[in-house]
């Protein structure tokens, strides 16, 4: 049987050898692309002007730019976890740390689910490996709307045990300064996670009166940022709000729910030098780094239990 043609709203906009469909969406003035390649977000504009800090059509993502993490996000020691009687054993991404770093699915083909012009779906399948010994599920939507982009993800246990699963993702916001000591920040959180020379946690302490106390709204300057954020302070409708701005006015909020425990603040310090500290990393998690070793916030999956977390970026510009 001849394969069912795609029906032609589905169609992808265009295909790169770098990260496969591109799947354009659009509410308005915003424009976003969403690879196929790890159900990346390659670009999000409004007006044309830049609200994540992307990659061209051509490129693949370097940096994490606009990757989903999963099923575990930031840095797991050594690679090696255990869960209950499984033990599992990633390759080592960054080796000189000896860690396996932001999950599995951002390098594998993802499958639209559905689509229309202002939004996508897409599915990715993990199956028992090595690295991952469970079957999992992941469903992603990229929706644009008045309020900007918001993107929800479902996961489902496809398999006959419980599993383990951290989630996050890793967007590069921008409000148009050259560099980000200019961007005012706000983080609202009481904590943050403090960490040996592997970016492993050791433990946490208060941001109150210290370098990392971005409470209330104040420039970056020269503080570096690899950091994870936690006891977030939340609005009245659960969600924790992250506020970039520019001196001169406007900016971008990114928001999470309550799912999302901690947030990673990454000024790109360590990054090749043109693309240092050009733009702010702000990573929603639902667990810290190394959860598959400490446990800690890390989601269990029932077999065919389905679970469903959002957070999305509104523009101020």
């Amino acid at each position: 049987m001849p394969p069912r043609p795609v029906p032609h709203d589905q169609r992808p906009s265009e295909t790169t050898a770098a990260t496969g469909d591109q799947w354009v969406i659009g509410h308005g003035h915003q424009r976003a692309t969403v690879t196929e390649v790890g159900a990346t977000l390659r670009t999000f504009t409004v007006a044309g002007r830049p609200v994540v800090d992307g990659f061209g059509p051509e490129e693949w993502s370097h940096g994490g730019r606009g990757q989903v993490l999963a099923p575990w996000p930031n840095r797991l020691g050594d690679g090696a976890y255990r869960f209950g009687d499984v033990a599992g054993q990633a390759p080592l991404d960054e080796v000189d740390r000896r860690t396996a770093i932001h999950g599995l699915v951002r390098w594998l083909p993802w499958r639209m689910t559905g689509r229309a012009q202002n939004r996508v779906s897409l599915a990715c399948e993990l199956r028992p490996s090595p690295a991952y010994p469970f079957a999992l599920g992941l469903l992603l939507e990229y929706r644009l709307g008045r309020d900007g982009l918001t993107v929800t993800a479902d996961a489902e246990n496809l398999g006959p045990a419980d599993l383990p699963l951290g989630l996050g993702f890793h967007p590069y916001l921008t409000v148009g300064t050259h560099a980000v000591d200019q961007v005012r920040l706000r983080v609202p959180a009481r904590r943050r996670l403090v960490t040996d020379d592997r970016g492993l946690p050791t433990g946490s302490a208060e941001v109150a009166g210290t370098e990392f106390d971005f409470t209330v709204a104040r420039p970056i300057g020269v503080t570096r940022l690899d950091t994870d954020f936690t006891d977030l302070v939340r609005d009245g409708d659960g969600r924790a709000r992250i506020d970039l701005d520019h001196p001169d006015g406007g900016g971008v909020t990114l928001w999470v729910d309550d799912r999302y425990r901690h947030v990673m603040v990454y000024t790109g310090d360590t990054l090749p030098e043109e693309e240092r500290r050009r733009a702010l990393a702000v990573e929603p998690m639902t667990c810290p780094p190394d959860a598959l070793r400490s446990g800690t916030d890390l989601v269990v999956l029932r077999p065919g239990v389905r679970w469903t977390a959002s957070w999305g970026i509104t523009p101020r510009l």
